[in-house]
This record gives C-alpha cells, structure tokens and sequence, in this order.
C-alpha cells in the first residue's frame, strides 16, 4: 500500500496544506495509506480530527514520518531545510508541491542524487487534460481577488460612482496589467466593485476575453507577438516595452489603483512599471505588484513590505493566496490529488515520463534532472 504524508508547512507565512479532509477521504477510497503532521492543517482551520475522521493516521514525528513515506506532498519547500528535508526522504519516493526550482538548485541536486521523482506544480502543463491539475491558475485567481480588495481597503476613496445629497463621486480607475488568470480575476472584482478598469497585456488575443469581463483594452503596439507557449506571455524586446510604457503611463498617470500580474515562466519578472512612471501617479493612488516574487513589475516594489514614493503606495505581497487559506487549500489540495491519481496504479507509484502531463511536470526522476532549464542551470559555467 502506498503511503502518503502530508508535512505541516514551515515556511514563514505559509498558512495553506497540501491535503483537506475531503482529499484525505478520496486518496483513502483510492487505497492509500495517508500521514499527516499533528496541525498541518490548523491555519487553513482543518482540525485534526477532521482528518481523522477521513481515515488520516496523525503523527508527531515529521521526520520519521517522511522517512518512510512513499509519496510527500507539500505545498511549497521551506528555504532554509529544502536540502535536508530531501535527505531525509526516501530514495524513489515522489515529492509533489511548488519548488520552485530556479531558486533552489541545492535542493534540485539532492532530490537528483536521492533518486526522488519530484513534480513541480508550477511545471504542470497547460493543456485541457492537465487543468484539474493546474495549481498556478487556482492560486493566481486568489490572487487576483484579494489584490483588488487589498488596493480598494488602502485606496483613500471608493471605488463605485456614487450619487448623494451630498454631491455625486466619481467612480475609481483601475488600471490592470496582465490578463492572464490573476488579472483577469483582478477585472472582475474590480468591476463588481464599481470601478473603471483598463487593462494592459501584450497579448491581442486576451483583448476580447478583457472587454467580456467590462474592462478597456489598452491598445498596445503589436510589431510581434506576445504569444508564448501554452498561454503564457513570452519576454519581449526592449524596444517593444519602451513603446509600452510610454503608452502606459498615460493611464497610470490617471488612475486610482494598479494591479500589476504580468509574469514570463522562468524569467524574472518584466519591468512594466517604472520609477518615472509612478512619479507621474497622482498622490494617494495604491500599487499591488502581485510579480514581486519573481522581482515585480514595479520598479520599486519590495518582497512583503510597503513603500511610498511620492505619496503612491507601493504593496508587493508575495503570498496572497496565502490569507485566503481555507479556500486557497481547498483547491490547491485537488490539483495535487489530480495529479496523483495518475502517478499510483493497482497500489503501487508508477511514474511514467512519456505521459504529457507527467513529462511536463517532472522535475527530477531516477537520479536524472528532468526538467531542461533548471539541468542547464546545474550545468558548470565554461571558463573562456
């Protein structure tokens, strides 16, 4: 019987888990054998007799734990114990979670040399089999709720038109740049909330998808595509983000509140918004820069902190889906479950690397890292 363990999360400020009663329920029906760490559901208000309950065995010993499990699933790797936590796993076991791997190479290197199939939700690929699986678009559309609460909450006055005795006040204006599944749930509730939204992405083709949902499309100019592979915006050139920004800043230049989403996978972020430009803000707007982990699309925005230039509030909140835990669990846990429904047949693992989704998820297996941009990166430099 394969066994599943489910640790308690130890990165700072990570509230989520990787299993809820309801998946432990279902991985249980399949056959399996689920551990999980005393608390590891406690900030998304999973009680551990709920877990109990879906016929969970509940541990104290994590390390042990992992020692012996057949498959860990974790939602993301904590900095500072990624190596050692890896060790500690058993060799061809299946590690299954965000890891973030441009990051952490070290930990790469031992998931390789302990034989550990490791499958990197961020990796899943974007195809019509793999969207139950599709981890990244369930915690971005959180994301992208909360970034427009989150900016209307700190904005110094409403969003909607509204009509008083007292005079009539004008709507908010949003200006949102990325239409990818954040900004596109950014759209919406800021629409739902009465504000003007405009939106910005290099991409003609999410143009239709943005004036469905009441928002403006920023006509951009288009010399290529912004197209990349599987959906996902490509890096342009820099003669193209100039003309962008230029464009751009018209409307930063007007607006109340800017969502900031554009992300490139595996690069760092692209810089949308610079110093100049928030310069041009008028005093009082609010910045949420949800690219900030991968180095933000604001200039001036910093991992988890707040930063006013010129009376605009720059907020770069890295982990947003993070405060909306029970939710944010909920969904993240069936992605997870998803994806491991096709790597265990008749109770036993069976990673097969020539299944697309598995393929596009593979991070490291048999000794071997899987994944070609992070196995160049673990490539020794040439000395010319």
């Amino acid at each position: 019987m394969v066994n599943v363990f489910i640790p308690k999360e130890r990165r700072r400020g990570e509230t989520r888990v990787a299993a809820t009663p309801e998946t432990v329920k279902k991985m249980v029906k399949a056959g399996l054998e689920v551990t999980v760490e005393r608390g590891a559901g406690a900030d998304s208000f999973f009680q551990d007799a709920e877990y109990e309950t879906a016929g969970a065995r509940l541990v104290d010993d994590a390390a042990a734990a992992r020692a012996v499990a057949d498959a860990v699933l974790t939602v993301t790797t904590p900095e500072a114990a990624d190596v050692a936590d890896a060790a500690a796993q058993k060799p061809g076991s299946l590690l299954i979670g965000f890891l973030a791997p441009h990051r952490n190479l070290d930990l790469v290197r031992a998931l390789a040399e302990r034989k550990i199939s490791a499958l990197a939700m961020e990796l899943v690929p974007r195809i019509t089999r793999a969207q139950s699986m599709d981890a990244l678009s369930s915690q971005a559309n959180i994301a992208g709720y909360k970034a427009v609460l989150l900016a209307a909450l700190r904005l110094p006055k409403y969003f909607p038109l509204l009509m008083t005795a007292a005079g009539t006040i004008k709507p908010a204006r949003v200006v949102i740049m990325g239409a990818g599944v954040a900004g596109l749930q950014a759209i919406a509730t800021a629409k739902r909330l009465g504000a003007i939204v405009e939106v910005s992405d290099i991409r003609p083709a999410v143009k239709e998808q943005v004036q469905s949902l009441g928002g403006r499309f920023i006509e951009l100019p288009q010399a290529e595509s912004g197209e990349g592979a599987g959906g996902y915006a490509k890096e342009m050139g820099e003669d193209f983000l100039r003309q962008q920004r230029e464009i751009v800043q018209r409307h930063l230049s007007q607006a109340d509140a800017v969502i900031t989403t554009a992300l490139v996978p595996g690069r760092p972020a692209p810089r949308l918004v610079t110093a100049q430009m928030v310069e041009a803000m008028r005093p009082g707007s609010v910045i949420v820069d949800l690219a900030v982990e991968q180095g933000g699309n604001c200039e001036l925005s910093a991992a988890d902190r707040e930063v006013v230039h010129n009376g605009v509030l720059i907020l770069g909140p890295s982990n947003l889906a993070a405060t909306m835990p029970h939710d944010a669990s909920g969904l993240y846990a069936r992605n997870v479950f998803a994806l491991l429904q096709i790597l265990v047949k008749d109770g036993q693992i069976a990673v097969d690397p020539k299944d697309e989704v598995v393929a596009g998820t593979l991070l490291t297996h048999d000794g071997q890292v899987i994944h070609a941009p992070t196995a160049e990166r673990l490539q020794p430099q040439s000395v010319s």
